[in-house]
């Protein structure tokens, strides 16, 4: 304990954080070694998802030095003069650590620019993307919990970085001495033009109908502004903000975490939409990279799944565009449907890793990518032109289902009736998911372990058929830690830790014919419950 002190003081002396400062201070008078492990005994590791975690003093902790460092990391990997695109979203924090990372870069002789005010993400991936910066760097803990922050780096392409860059990244990092000891510059120039990104989303050409009446909510993030504007500029009517949650507040007080995921997420939402008699509601998370959509039916209203407004958008896209070059990505742990959509539309299909950083990776000399996504509410849209982010978006996905579901509107159909459409022509692909939270990351590691060494006979009364571990590398792609099981009666169950959080996260799929829906919706949420229940006793975490 008497080497994490020795730490500890010397954080103390390079911090120029007065907050952590104090923090730390207090933890070492009182003598507290857990607080103390807990800040010093590991360090937040730099990967593909950049960095994210708790606020608080320590290299494993989110704070200044921790920002300087990997921003110092960042220039060392970098051409010298090379323009850096740097934005932020409203999290605690997050102004400074942008403007801390500009301090550095420009300080390592590299040009920086700085957003004026928080964005949503995409705004930040599509700067780079079209400008010509050699990188992007965005501060935001995404849907995360209010205590957390995070650094998400972008490379030249706009989109997120990839082996090998995040390992010689970490390393440079790693070589970074004391932080306050690094040359600053002060010459970034500060942004406050959002036209280009407007005009990329705004523009996409998947149809004209608009007449639709939209609940929107940012979940206390950073959307509303930008959403508004792009819904305007695409000539819709101004969707109703739910005024509780319109506001960017990084402490969330309406919700127990900012992921429109979660149960209870969209509450107020649902409740203005019925109140004033909507169509759709739409939500954003708070850094407005993902959307989410809920429409109303015969026994109320219901949020789509990622999965299902993966196939309506898919569709919706392959319809409004033309060309044998075009492709459409998805993930291994999202529905098999988008396969069986592009093989009828005689387009091509890829599957990548989770996160949007391998989506955009999919593509082969002569493809033209123009629509991608993943279950986790992440969706990248495109036109004849291609996508206009290398990453998901929120903004440009929530015009296109406002699009889509004008368009159904207009021929007498709702997107209710879209999915029984698409069931009925492709099978219905019921898909559902299980997450086990954990305080020990520890057990991740050994639940993955007992399923490798002993691999279910059978899972929810149904056979496994194969099992295959994905850190081996599976169809092509990089090796990742994962396992999939393919069941007997076309039925698919992948397991993985999370990357950003401690959960395992279960991806369960179910197949079947759909001449009668109603009866065949009622057998997969049966077989997926059976599912859900033999993977939990498999984990033996619960």
């Amino acid at each position: 304990m008497g080497d994490l002190r020795a730490e500890a003081r010397e954080w103390l002396a390079q911090d120029p954080d007065p907050g952590t400062r104090a923090e730390l201070r207090a933890i070492l008078d009182a003598g507290d070694d857990h607080a103390l492990a807990g800040r010093f005994g590991a360090r937040l590791e730099f990967g593909t998802a950049g960095l994210r975690g708790e606020l608080g003093a320590g290299p494993n902790r989110m704070n200044r030095v921790t920002v300087m460092r990997a921003a110092a990391g960042l220039a060392a990997c970098l051409p010298p003069g090379g323009l850096v695109a740097v934005g932020f979203d409203a999290r605690h924090g997050s102004r400074r650590f942008a403007e801390d990372t500009a301090a550095v870069l420009t300080g390592a002789g590299l040009r920086a620019e700085v957003f004026a005010d928080p964005v949503p993400t995409p705004v930040l991936a599509h700067r780079v993307r079209t400008t010509g910066a050699v990188a992007g760097v965005m501060v935001t803990a995404s849907h995360n919990p209010p205590r957390d922050n995070g650094y998400k780096v972008y490379w030249a392409d706009g989109a997120q970085i990839v082996p090998p860059a995040d390992a010689e990244i970490s390393a440079a990092i790693d070589a970074v001495g004391r932080v306050d000891r690094l040359p600053l510059g002060d010459g970034w120039t500060v942004l406050d033009d959002l036209t280009p990104y407007l005009d990329a989303v705004a523009g996409l050409r998947l149809g004209d109908a608009r007449d639709i009446s939209v609940v929107y909510t940012p979940l206390h993030g950073v959307g509303r502004d930008v959403f508004l504007r792009a819904f305007e500029r695409a000539g819709f009517a101004a969707p109703a903000v739910v005024p509780e949650q319109a506001e960017p507040d990084p402490d969330f007080p309406t919700v127990t975490f900012p992921n429109p995921e979660e149960p209870g997420a969209l509450d107020l939402a649902l409740a203005l939409a019925r109140e004033r008699g909507a169509d759709l509601v739409i939500a954003n998370d708070p850094d407005a990279d993902r959307c989410s959509v809920a429409v109303p039916g015969p026994a109320g209203w219901r949020a789509l799944t990622g999965d299902e407004v993966g196939g309506l958008l898919a569709e919706h896209v392959l319809r409004h565009t033309t060309g044998e070059d075009r492709l459409v990505v998805t993930t291994i742990v999202s529905s098999s449907l988008l396969g069986r959509i592009a093989a009828a539309h005689g387009v091509r299909f890829a599957e990548s890793l989770t996160g949007f950083k391998w989506i955009m990776k999919a593509a082969r000399p002569g493809d033209r990518l123009v629509y991608g996504y993943e279950e986790a509410l992440g969706h990248s849209v495109g036109d004849d032109r291609g996508v206009p982010v290398n990453d998901k978006d929120g903004i440009g996905a929530a015009l296109a289902l406002a699009a889509l579901a004008a368009e159904a509107e207009r021929d007498g159909r709702t997107l209710l009736d879209l999915l029984d459409d698409q069931a009925r022509r492709y099978g219905l692909h019921a898909t559902a998911q299980l997450s086990v939270r954990v305080n020990d990351l520890s057990l991740i590691t050994a639940a993955m372990a007992r399923l490798r060494a002993r691999p279910p006979a059978e899972l929810g009364g149904r056979a496994v058929e194969t099992a295959e571990d994905l850190a081996l590398g599976a169809d092509g792609l990089p090796p990742t830690d994962g396992l999939r099981f393919h069941l007997a009666g076309d039925a698919r169950v992948v397991i993985r830790p999370s990357g950003t959080e401690p959960k395992l996260k279960c991806y369960l799929e179910v197949v079947l014919p759909a001449d009668d829906v109603t009866a065949a919706r009622a057998e997969a949420a049966a077989a997926l419950a059976g599912l859900r229940e033999g993977v939990a006793a498999a984990l033996g975490l619960s």
